[in-house]
């Protein structure tokens, strides 16, 4: 049942579909007749921005709406698998545009999660904000204790609500979609609200991301690859973080980068060997660097370093993944198609019965148009989609690690090529993908496996004779089991046998004797009866004794 304060929010969203003609957004022939009477009864609704172009009204629309659909906005603007090229560039526009709330709002949370007035935890704070975002806003201040300059992420107040009423209101659309709307199989319209409602609400914990920061920071520690801002455990809670401030370049601000004589190729090259060190390495990577949660130190410019904040969402990839993944990738550079299709089969991303010939003519019709143009040409991230895409024709299943990566080497990919066009992808990682397979297989990798698993074989070793006892005597048991339940069948089938001779029997001296009864032939018709009756008796007994 939905509430008034839905309905409002209902009206408000009817509201900006009308007033930036969203609607248009759905073919002619799909647009429900329901939709114009609807359009009659708001008829004060007068429509805006007749002259921005679809996407850019689309964007403008979410923005209107307000924080969460913003996030959703960047969220699809990730999502080039679903949205032409035009929507996702638009929807990009959306990072950090967001206006600040109150600074005094902002204290009155800090106050709350803390359970102490400010002053006794910072030496001076700015309420005036320093950044914003969707889901919240950053100050500046310096630690009561010993001075240290920080920023204090803060949760904006009463999001949660607004979320949960909004996510709420989001998932009965999207059913109304999924049951209306003749492509919402290809647009899967509550799978996408399913995948925001988790991302989102992962994001309001900032215990959590301040658990993916503390890992990150770990694994790149006197990295030259990335830097990762400290994060003060003793100030955490779920509505407000502390961490270390930094200084560094936008860096989406190229001409600072220039300015300051920064090696534009060897920053753009370690950004994509952080990131696959990240996803082969660690098998933790962050999958939120978009332009305003990366920076380059202003430090050694011709050894330029990244910085990368905002750990609120984060990737992971079991073993099995990664290996594929691996492969697939090193079969893309050397052209392996049939090799890419039956890596898809072998890790279950598409289902076992899939023609593995029929699925490798796919991808070879999607990716040697591709190939004809200089390696330093082809968007990596693309040919990426492109085999998604291609792969799901196939009934591939949605594998969330492999969508959070797609959409942060999109993000390391525009970046690389924005900070120097030159840059050859390919180039660039394949090198570090055949070191890391050949690591897999070394002798070293074996000995550090060995090395790692030992302490449990040994623990485990004094258990073995027994184990080893068990197994024998429960397999012997299982083995006189099956023999008495194999001789049991036997004697059965037997007993049926002549259930089934006897039966038979009778019924057929029961319909000679039936038929000489009626050819007036009573002699033969006893002659016939008695017997039937006899053989069924045995019949009978023979049942009742089993």
């Amino acid at each position: 049942m939905i509430k008034f304060k839905e309905l409002s929010r209902l009206y408000q969203i009817n509201k900006t579909v009308l007033e930036y003609g969203l609607i248009e957004l759905l073919p002619k022939e799909q647009i429900p007749f329901t939709y114009r009477l609807i359009r009659l009864c708001f008829f004060w609704i007068r429509r805006t921005h007749k002259n921005s172009s679809l996407p850019e009204r689309l964007r403008l629309g979410l923005q209107s709406l307000g924080p969460i659909y913003i996030k959703l906005g960047q969220m699809l603007s990730t999502r080039r698998d679903l949205l032409p090229p035009v929507y996702a560039d638009q929807l990009a526009h959306l990072q950090d545009n967001v206006p600040p709330f109150c600074g005094q709002q902002a204290i009155t949370v800090i106050e709350h999660a803390f359970g102490k007035p400010i002053e006794q935890i910072f030496a001076n704070f700015d309420a005036n904000a320093l950044a914003s975002a969707s889901i919240a806003q950053v100050h500046t201040a310096t630690l009561l204790k010993d001075d240290r300059e920080v920023v204090i992420k803060v949760i904006r107040p009463d999001i949660k609500k607004t979320i949960q009423a909004d996510l709420q209101l989001m998932r009965w659309i999207a059913q109304l979609m999924e049951r209306f709307l003749k492509d919402a199989e290809r647009l899967r319209p509550v799978e996408v609200v399913h995948e925001y409602e988790k991302t989102i609400i992962d994001e309001l914990d900032l215990m959590r991301e301040g658990a993916n920061a503390i890992q990150l920071r770990r694994n790149f520690l006197d990295s030259k690859l990335l830097y990762v801002p400290e994060i003060y455990p003793d100030y955490c809670t779920k509505n407000a973080l502390v961490m270390e401030r930094i200084y560094g370049i936008p860096v989406s601000d190229i001409e600072a980068l220039k300015a300051q004589g920064t090696d534009l190729k060897l920053l753009a090259e370690r950004g994509v060997e952080a990131f696959f060190t990240q996803v082969f390495r660690d098998s933790f990577f962050h999958a939120d660097m978009h332009p305003g949660n990366v920076f380059v130190s202003y430090e050694h410019p011709e050894d330029p370093l990244w910085i990368g904040i905002d750990c609120g969402i984060v990737g992971t990839l079991n073993k099995e993944d990664k290996r594929y993944l691996a492969e697939n990738f090193l079969a893309f550079f050397n052209r392996d198609y049939r090799q890419v299709a039956q890596l898809h089969v072998d890790s279950g991303w598409v289902p076992p019965d899939t023609p593995v010939e029929e699925f490798e003519f796919a991808i070879r019709a999607v990716c040697e148009p591709i190939f004809e143009k200089p390696l330093s040409e082809i968007s990596f991230a693309q040919v990426l989609i492109n085999l998604f895409n291609t792969a799901r024709r196939y009934n591939m299943k949605v594998q969330p690690q492999l969508v959070l990566l797609q959409k942060t080497l999109l993000y390391i990919e525009g970046l690389g090529r924005q900070l120097y066009p030159q840059l050859d992808l390919w180039d660039t990682a394949k090198p570090f993908l055949e070191n890391w397979m050949k690591e897999q297989v070394s002798p070293k990798k074996l000995l550090n496996t060995l090395k790692q698993k030992a302490p449990f074989w040994l623990e485990k070793l004094p258990e073995l004779p027994e184990l080893i006892y068990y197994n024998l005597s429960q397999a012997k048991s299982q083995q006189k089991q099956l023999t008495l339940l194999t001789e049991s069948i036997n004697k059965q089938q037997q007993k049926n046998s002549k259930n089934h001779f006897y039966l038979g029997l009778s019924v057929t001296l029961t319909l000679i004797s039936a038929l000489a009864y009626l050819l007036s032939d009573k002699e033969l018709a006893l002659y016939c009866a008695v017997p039937g009756f006899f053989a069924w008796l045995v019949t009978w007994h023979h049942s009742n004794k089993e």
